[in-house]
């Protein structure tokens, strides 16, 4: 976002800003023109998972009774995710699946957090392929537990065949069908997606739109300035925003896992 405000101020740049503006080009010097196989985007991702594995490694490398500041803090987040999403969603089995959804929490957290950070300014999840792959995990997973717990039959009976009369079945099984195997999974990408995508959005259009009135007019400036006002106050939302998409992305995967263990439906 910085680049295209420096080229925006200079004249150069198109606005509005556009979906295009989410196809980040190529990062290394070789490949084809225009490709997009290893992108600022893909660097994010990658530093995302690295800066988790060395934080926990480094925090829980000596573990200590009377926990350092860095141990405390890996442990807080831990028994967060533990006792608030797992244990509280689930009950006493949530304990096995805490490693999994403090994961999933911490993941993204962090890469939507990129999208505040200077000189990254933009979420991995703003592309729906991001989201889309961390539902699939949780869907696989939803009905994996599902069929281990209760066996296949019994799964999807639950699932997908609920207490009614007989006579108004061939109606709830396929709206049971569509609601918990196919809307399931596209809900949970999509909300995240959307949040980040028109978290971006936003906070493009008032930086650049800064700039533009800036170019256009000189008198334009105090508007200027209360735009770009505008921006540091969206950067506070969507501070909100990201650790919100975070937290309801693990709670309705913990949702959907208890559901799957849920002895009736």
């Amino acid at each position: 976002m910085f680049g295209q405000a420096n080229v925006l101020a200079q004249g150069e740049a198109a606005f509005p800003p556009s979906v295009e503006d989410f196809y980040l080009p190529s990062i290394v010097p070789w490949g084809a023109e225009n490709s997009y196989w290893f992108t600022k985007i893909t660097a994010m991702v990658w530093l995302a998972v690295g800066l988790l594995i060395i934080f926990f490694l480094v925090t829980y490398r000596k573990p200590q009774l009377v926990p350092t500041k860095k141990q405390w803090l890996a442990e807080s987040i831990y028994g967060f995710v533990r006792n608030n999403i797992a244990v509280d969603m689930i009950g006493h089995r949530g304990v096995a699946f805490a490693p999994y959804f403090t994961t999933l929490f911490c993941f993204i957290l962090l890469t939507n957090f990129f999208a505040i950070v200077p000189g990254l300014q933009i979420s991995p999840n703003s592309h729906i392929a991001f989201p889309a792959f961390l539902a699939v995990i949780s869907y696989v997973m939803f009905i994996w537990v599902g069929i281990r717990h209760h066996g296949a039959g019994k799964f999807f009976k639950n699932s997908l065949i609920p207490p009614a009369p007989w006579y108004i079945l061939p109606l709830l099984i396929p709206i049971e069908l569509f609601s918990t195997f196919i809307v399931r999974p596209f809900s949970l990408a999509v909300r995240l997606f959307a949040n980040m995508f028109a978290g971006h959005m936003l906070l493009l259009v008032f930086t650049l739109g800064g700039f533009a009135m800036l170019n256009a007019n000189v008198w334009l400036a105090p508007v200027s300035l209360l735009s770009w006002l505008m921006t540091v106050a969206l950067t506070f939302l969507e501070f909100l925003v990201i650790c919100l998409q975070a937290y309801v992305f693990t709670v309705l995967t913990a949702s959907y896992v208890q559901g799957a263990l849920a002895d009736e439906h």
